[in-house]
């Protein structure tokens, strides 16, 4: 039977991650408190970040930036985006 979380990006009973996707209390906030389905899509959202913004993981602050876009990305707070991204058409 798959877990199911209460998101807090989502509002509502979700199937929730396997694993905590971080080490220490963050990754068990994750896992506690975010859904799959958020994660996936924060994943996405990360990546567009990481090539919009030209940012180096090997780098503290690129690396201190991105987390804390992750917590506005899953609490709903307004959070940056990819400039001139455009979704591709369904």
């Amino acid at each position: 039977m798959t877990r199911t979380v209460m998101c807090r990006k989502y509002k509502e009973q979700l199937p929730g991650l396997e694993r905590p996707p971080y080490p220490g209390a963050k990754g068990q906030d994750i896992f506690d408190h975010i859904s799959a389905q958020a994660w996936g899509d924060w994943l996405k959202h990360q990546t567009l970040l990481i090539n919009e913004k030209r940012l180096n993981m090997m780098n503290a602050e690129d690396r201190k930036y991105l987390s804390g876009e992750m917590d506005k990305f899953f609490s709903g707070e307004d959070y940056a985006k990819a400039d001139g991204y455009v979704p591709p058409a369904q």
